[in-house]
């Protein structure tokens, strides 16, 4: 799977986004209103990238811990928005967090409720073997 699918079936799977291009690009959407991620290929550079909504001071610790993998996007950076390169290897579990978390600081809080419970409700499966409780 590329990096753009992957990108995109972590985005829909959170509750009502949606997708539509933006800027030429694709882009995700909280309740059709409120961009929370925006995929960048070769948009303003020559890499590909996707741009997401982060909490307060993430942008400025990941890019001076991994400038090869994380950067301040223009247009959006001065707002705290982080920039993450797919050109590069990545771990696909560190972006559906960074991916969750961007939903997390745009979604309003009764569809950040619903997510909690959604997750609440899966099995913890640390717990259990690959071959049943034996």
């Amino acid at each position: 799977m590329d990096a753009l699918e992957h990108l995109r079936r972590l985005c829909l799977a959170l509750p009502e986004v949606t997708e539509r291009p933006s800027h030429g690009e694709p882009t995700w959407f909280v309740r059709g209103k409120k961009t929370f991620v925006m995929f960048a290929d070769h948009h303003h550079d020559d890499r590909r990238a996707f741009w997401c909504a982060a909490g307060p001071d993430v942008q400025q610790t990941l890019v001076a811990q991994a400038p090869e993998s994380y950067f301040r996007p223009p247009y959006v950076g001065h707002r705290g928005w982080l920039g993450v390169y797919l050109d590069v290897p990545v771990d696909w579990g560190v972006i559906a967090d960074l991916v969750e978390d961007a939903y997390r600081v745009t979604a309003p809080k009764a569809l950040v409720v619903q997510l909690d419970d959604r997750v609440a409700d899966l099995p913890d499966l640390s717990q259990s073997s690959a071959h049943g409780d034996l």
